[in-house]
């Protein structure tokens, strides 16, 4: 009776636990796998994009400041920060659709006007169901000075410029990003010995310290290819560009502020025009603000 008692017990126990093992699974499963939260703060870091896009409808206002170098006049003009040669560049984008972004800036260096777009492809998530973010970026950039200095050939076709780029990014714990990149630029018109095209890649991250602030860095290389160069001596080859700072976030806004070998903001002008050399000693102190406003 004793045994008849115990087998009792022990099927009724099987009968009431299967359900909820089984019901349990089919929650398990259900539970959408998110996207990672934060992999950066802001959709730009230094002088690169990253795989960052605001919620929908954002608008998003970045300011952009490059100062002289810090080894041209010493502490006479404050190692840069009052030199005539600052650059700055300030732009508004928006988020039409989710991970899709667009945005127009106007740069002091040449006058470039920049219409840019962003879109992220897959985001990296929780589960690692997705182990990467991936994010394509394009702009086109305009100069903006006056004519004659395009030569007596002026067409407006000259003016035009363009830049696309791959950011393939990971988020591999709670304070650690890394990013590389891989882009093309293209320049309608270049001077003697310039070439038309360059192809580069690049590496950027973060190091988080603390809630609201990270150690950010960056080095992008344009590349020496023979094979699509018209300058095969490469003579007036552009440098790699280097860059180290810190970033502060506080929910709606970003701060940056770091010391960075090119003078240029706008991408292109830095892989084709860098001739700032960072083993040297040629970098800048620049900072980058950006602000948010939902609608």
């Amino acid at each position: 009776m004793k045994k008849i008692f115990n087998y009792t017990i022990i099927g009724l126990l099987a009968i009431l636990l299967t359900p909820v093992s089984l019901f349990s699974q089919d929650d398990e499963a259900k539970v959408e796998d998110k996207p990672v939260r934060t992999p950066f703060e802001s959709g730009i870091l230094i002088d690169n994009q990253t795989s960052v896009v605001p919620e929908k409808k954002t608008l998003e206002l970045l300011i952009q400041h490059r100062f002289g170098k810090i080894n041209a006049n010493g502490v006479s003009d404050l190692y840069g920060i009052y030199a005539p040669a600052a650059n700055i560049r300030m732009g508004l984008n928006y988020t039409l659709l989710k991970n899709l972004m667009v945005g127009y800036g106007i740069t002091k260096k040449n006058m470039y006007s920049d219409f840019q777009i962003k879109y992220t492809i897959l985001e990296q998530t929780r589960k690692n169901t997705i182990p990467v973010s991936l994010t394509l970026y394009g702009n086109m950039a305009i100069d903006g000075r006056n004519k004659e200095v395009f030569g007596l050939e002026y067409t407006a076709a000259n003016r035009l410029s363009y830049f696309g780029q791959v950011i393939v990014g990971r988020k591999f714990c709670d304070w650690f990003t890394l990013q590389v990149t891989g882009s093309f630029t293209h320049y309608n018109l270049v001077e003697p010995g310039y070439d038309h095209d360059k192809i580069g890649v690049g590496a950027a991250g973060r190091v988080k310290i603390s809630t609201q602030s990270s150690i950010i860095f960056q080095y992008d290389m344009p590349l020496k290819i023979k094979s699509i160069s018209e300058n095969k001596g490469f003579d007036n080859a552009s440098l790699p560009n280097f860059g180290i700072g810190w970033e502060a976030f506080t929910g709606t806004h970003a701060f940056q502020v770091y010391i960075s070998t090119a003078d240029g903001i706008v991408p292109q002008d830095i892989y084709m025009n860098n001739h700032n050399d960072f083993l040297n000693g040629d970098m800048m102190i620049g900072f980058t603000i950006t602000r948010l406003w939902n609608f």
